[in-house]
C-alpha cells in the first residue's frame, strides 16, 4: 500500500515540473536584445481616423493681416480700430508693416497737392504723415502692401490696413465742401449720393428740402444714411430732385450743410449717342462748310472727339477751326442731358475738301464712330 501511495506521489511531482517549465515565473530571466518589452494586453483600442479638411474651408480665401500701425504720442503705437476720432491740429502718423506699400487717403489731398501730406517708403515699412490736420481731412486712410514679379505688381489682399478718422474741430460739424453749391445726378440704375459727412460720429444728421420746406424721411428703404458717405439713394426716381441741404446736431450745437442741386439724367449709361450733320452735303468752290458732331449723354461724363476730314494731309495750307462745347439741357419732367458738340468750320473750299467727314466721341464706356459725305453739285 505504501508503495502505490509512494508511486502516485512521483508522478504529480513529474507533471508539476512539467506545468512550470512550460510557464516560467514572469521576469525571471534578462531580456534578449531587441525582444518586445510592451506588455500584451487583450484592451480594445479605437483607431484614429485623420481628419479630412472641408473642402470649403480649403478654398476659402487667406485670412486678411492687419499691417496699419498709428503712432501716438510719446512714441507709443498701437492697431487702430475702423474708427478713430482726433481732435485737429495735431500730426497724424500712420506706419504700414512691409518694404512696398500703397495708400490711399482723401482725394482731395491729392487734387490739391496739399503739402501738409507726406508719404515714404522705408526699408520695413511704409510711413503717410499729415501735419495740421483740419476737419476737411476727415475720411478713409488705408495701406496694402504689394506683390511684385519684375516690374509687374498686383495689390496684396491678405496684408491690408485701413482706419476712418474724424478729425473734430470747433464749430466744423459737417466735412467742409470746396463749394456752397453742388450738384447730384439722380440716375435711374445706380445709387446718388448727397455727401453730407459730419467729424463728430454721434451728430445727428437729417436731410432737407428747401422747398417746400420739410425734412425728408429716411426710411433706410429708398434712402439710407452712412456716416462715411452721406444721404444715399438707392434707387433715384425723379421725384428725388430738388434743392437739398443737411442738419447736424451735436453737443448742443446745430449746424446746416453747403446745398446740393439733384437733378434726375434722362439717358443712360453707355458709349456716346452720336449724331453728324453738314452745313450742306452738296457744295461749290468756295463756299464755307460747317460739320457738327453731336452727344446727347449723361450731365456728369465728359466727352472727347476727334476727327478725320479730306483735307487733313494739307491742314497748314487750309483755314479749318474746330470748337469743342457742352451745356446742360432740361427736357421736361425734370430729365437733365448734357450735350456736348464739336464744330469743324472750313472757308473757301476747294476739291481737297470733298470726300469723308467722320467724327469719333469717346467717354469712359466706349466710343462711337458717326460719318457724312461732302460733294460738289
Amino acid at each position: 500500500m505504501n508503495v502505490w501511495l509512494l508511486l502516485g506521489l512521483l508522478l504529480v511531482h513529474e507533471a508539476l515540473e512539467d506545468v512550470t517549465g512550460q510557464h516560467p515565473p514572469k521576469n525571471k530571466h534578462p531580456k534578449e536584445p531587441g525582444e518586445n518589452r510592451i506588455k500584451p494586453t487583450n484592451k480594445k483600442v479605437k483607431p484614429k481616423i485623420p481628419k479630412i479638411k472641408d473642402r470649403d474651408a480649403a478654398d476659402a480665401p487667406p485670412k486678411t493681416q492687419s499691417i496699419m500701425i498709428h503712432m501716438m504720442d510719446k512714441g507709443r503705437f498701437q492697431k487702430p480700430a475702423a474708427t478713430l476720432s482726433l481732435p485737429a491740429g495735431q500730426t497724424l502718423e500712420l506706419r504700414c508693416k512691409g518694404n512696398k506699400i500703397e495708400w490711399s487717403y482723401p482725394a482731395y489731398l491729392d487734387t490739391f497737392k496739399d503739402s501738409r501730406l507726406s508719404v515714404k517708403q522705408h526699408e520695413r515699412y511704409g510711413q503717410l504723415t499729415l501735419v495740421n490736420s483740419t476737419a476737411a481731412d476727415t475720411g478713409e486712410f488705408s495701406c496694402w502692401g504689394q506683390l511684385c514679379h519684375g516690374y509687374i505688381c498686383r495689390k496684396d489682399e491678405t496684408k491690408t490696413g485701413s482706419t476712418y478718422i474724424f478729425f473734430t474741430e470747433k464749430g466744423e460739424l459737417f466735412v467742409p465742401s470746396p463749394s456752397y453749391f453742388d450738384v447730384v445726378y439722380l440716375n435711374p440704375d445706380r445709387q446718388a449720393v448727397v455727401p453730407c459727412r459730419v467729424t463728430v460720429l454721434s451728430a445727428k444728421v437729417t436731410l432737407h428740402r428747401e422747398f417746400p420746406a420739410k425734412e425728408i424721411p429716411v426710411n433706410g428703404t429708398d434712402i439710407v444714411y452712412d456716416v462715411k458717405r452721406g444721404f444715399v439713394y438707392l434707387q433715384p426716381r425723379s421725384d428725388h430732385q430738388g434743392v437739398l441741404y443737411c442738419k447736424a446736431e451735436a453737443g448742443g450745437k446745430s449746424q446746416i450743410s453747403v446745398k446740393y442741386q439733384l437733378l434726375y439724367v434722362e439717358v443712360p449709361r453707355g458709349p456716346p449717342s452720336t449724331t453728324i450733320l453738314a452745313s450742306s452735303n452738296k457744295v461749290r468752290s468756295g463756299d464755307d462748310l460747317s460739320v457738327l458732331c453731336t452727344v446727347l449723354g449723361e450731365p456728369d461724363v465728359e466727352v472727347e472727339f476727334r476727327w478725320i476730314y479730306p483735307g487733313q494731309k494739307v491742314r497748314d495750307e487750309r483755314p479749318v477751326t474746330i470748337q469743342d462745347t457742352w451745356r446742360l439741357i432740361h427736357r421736361g419732367l425734370g430729365h437733365t442731358t448734357r450735350i456736348s458738340q464739336s464744330v469743324m468750320t472750313i472757308e473757301d473750299l476747294e476739291t481737297t475738301d470733298v470726300g469723308y467727314y467722320i467724327c469719333t466721341a469717346q467717354n469712359l464706356q466706349g466710343e462711337t464712330t458717326v460719318a457724312t459725305t461732302v460733294e460738289f453739285s
